[in-house]
């Protein structure tokens, strides 16, 4: 049973710039620059059947023109017992109608839904218990603002993952061009 989600990839450049905002952080578990990419829709283990309709689906997707992605910030998710530090991705049209497709594709495929509002973002680390929210807040302080960060999105994958607490590494078993 294959554990699959659907992502944009982030180019090996931009990957570079963001582990330079790694840093000294209390709990950090740092994600490997080559797994960094964006989530759009999380299916989990899933049935081959599933994984092969899903696959299908994708390949017939709409045709849709490249486009602008901006990683605009850091910020963490959490709140008083934060879980992960990620880049901040600005929400473009063009990138939520992107996700709503999936959703949709996914659901036909035989997924179920999913529960969660899409907030697009890049995890770069994810944060064990030890993990304080004053650290959290400080590393974010010193670190969480930059120029933003752009590059054309041309192509959705389709990535497996091994089991285990998130954080790669993750295999691309398909890409799908946009354009």
């Amino acid at each position: 049973m294959p554990r699959l989600f659907t992502g944009i990839e982030i180019p090996p450049d931009i990957a570079q710039a963001l582990a330079l905002k790694r840093g000294a952080l209390r709990g950090s578990r740092w994600i490997e620059p080559s797994d960094y990419h964006i989530t759009l829709r999380f299916l989990g283990d899933v049935e081959i059947e599933v994984a092969e309709a899903l696959h299908e689906r994708l390949i017939e997707a709409r045709a849709r023109t490249p486009f602008p992605v901006t990683l605009d910030g850091l910020a963490s998710f959490g709140g008083d017992k934060p879980r992960a530090i990620l880049a901040t991705v600005m929400p473009a049209p063009e990138l939520v109608d992107l996700q709503a497709e999936q959703e949709r594709l996914a659901r036909q495929a035989g997924a179920e839904p999913e529960r969660r509002k899409f907030t697009p973002h890049v995890t770069l680390a994810r944060l064990r218990r030890e993990a304080r929210s004053e650290d959290v807040a400080a590393y974010l302080g010193e670190r969480g603002l930059f120029e933003p960060l752009t590059f054309m999105a041309e192509r959705v994958a389709l990535f497996s993952a091994r089991e285990s607490k998130g954080g790669g590494p993750y295999v691309i078993e398909a890409a799908y061009p946009l354009g």
